[in-house]
């Protein structure tokens, strides 16, 4: 009778475990969810530094087949499926425990995050389920939770144009497109033909037109790998061209993933980040363009196309070097998600995901002028 009803007992949370067989589990019945969001939900016991929280709460959708794309950069890639079950995989330097729908929705209602999140994303992956399982999961949640806005990473693979219209419709307040690499040859080296990964850059960038078309200004964005091999101003370039069409860019620091085919590759350089994490929030909120902004041979920012003393304001303030992404409830200008340390560890954060005081600011100052220093 043990062996049987056990069995058949719902698992109501999973965190990742190397040593026992992985259990089933499968979207829409389960989504899994950032370390940093179980955390701040109360499913685990632990604290962030310098930071008591996430202000998103992060879902991933889940299947036991995992991801069906093989992006060389990432942690949930198809490759790593001989090693280690979906479930237990790392992504964004993380673990993401696995827990039940219904359960992260009771503790939501029940006050559980203590008010702590101002928006929820459901990030989707290359499965033939996704699309509908998101799509579920979406509806779920705004039909009793409808004052946390709800984001959308999504996986334009798999996508047509209509399926934005639908998500708009069923009250996805934001949709982002993981584009990550900024130039094709980079795309398809990383998550293209090359890899033997499904992703195309022309139908990535299509959707980032629908996008733009379907949510409207300031309801889109697309993420952006800084350091897979391109150059600043190749970056700043296609971040000024999302800005064009109404959007954001949501920057990541190139950190190499656990277990990822890239395993090896060297983290962006601290100079080359911190120039574009400032180019970036020029581009994006303080009304610059990258045509009055001035490049060396290498591709390097050498003018940032303001005055010394508003870049000296705008440096002071530390906002261009916190973690970029979907907005939260009180700035604009400041992500809701967070993501404490996704992107670094916290002896050398890359990506700050609390404000900046001004010993934080010094050294961000020498990071950019090529100091090797850590934050720590």
């Amino acid at each position: 009778m043990s062996a049987t009803a056990e069995s058949v007992t719902p698992i109501t949370f999973y965190r990742p475990n190397y040593h026992v067989k992985t259990p089933t589990m499968r979207s829409p019945e389960y989504v899994q969810m950032s370390t940093a969001a179980a955390i701040t939900l109360g499913l685990i016991p632990g604290q962030m530094h310098r930071t008591g929280c996430t202000h998103c709460l992060n879902l991933l959708v889940t299947y036991s087949e995992g991801c069906r794309a093989n992006c060389a950069y990432c942690g949930l890639a198809r490759h790593r499926e001989e090693a280690r079950d979906y479930a237990d995989r790392n992504f964004i330097r993380v673990d993401w425990p696995a827990v039940r729908y219904d359960e992260v929705i009771e503790r939501m209602q029940a006050g559980g995050d203590k008010a702590q999140f101002q928006r929820m994303c459901i990030s989707m992956i290359t499965h033939p389920e996704s699309d509908r399982d998101t799509m579920t999961l979406l509806k779920r949640w705004t039909a009793v939770l409808p004052h946390v806005p709800v984001s959308i990473l999504s996986n334009p693979t798999t996508m047509e144009k209509a399926d934005l219209v639908a998500l708009r419709d069923a009250g996805a307040d934001i949709f982002t497109i993981a584009l990550d690499a900024v130039t094709p040859e980079i795309f398809d080296r990383t998550r293209g033909k090359a890899v033997d990964s499904p992703h195309k850059w022309a139908k990535y960038w299509q959707a980032l037109e629908w996008a733009a078309e379907v949510f409207g200004p300031e309801k889109f964005g697309a993420h952006l790998i800084c350091g897979m091999g391109e150059t600043e101003q190749e970056m700043l370039k296609v971040a000024q061209k999302i800005t064009d069409m109404g959007g954001h860019n949501h920057m990541f620091a190139f950190f190499p993933e656990r277990g990822s085919l890239m395993e090896d590759w060297a983290p962006v350089p601290k100079d080359q980040w911190r120039r574009v994490q400032l180019a970036r929030f020029i581009i994006d909120y303080a009304g610059g363009h990258i045509r009055d902004m001035r490049f060396d041979a290498e591709g390097r920012v050498v003018d940032f196309g303001m005055s010394e003393a508003d870049l000296a304001l705008l440096i002071a303030s530390g906002k261009p070097f916190q973690t970029s992404g979907c907005p939260g409830k009180d700035d604009e200008e400041i992500s809701a998600c967070n993501r404490p340390y996704g992107d670094s560890s916290p002896s050398d954060i890359r990506s700050f995901p609390f404000a900046l005081n001004r010993r934080d600011v010094e050294i961000v100052k020498r990071q950019m002028v090529g100091e090797d220093i850590g934050t720590l």
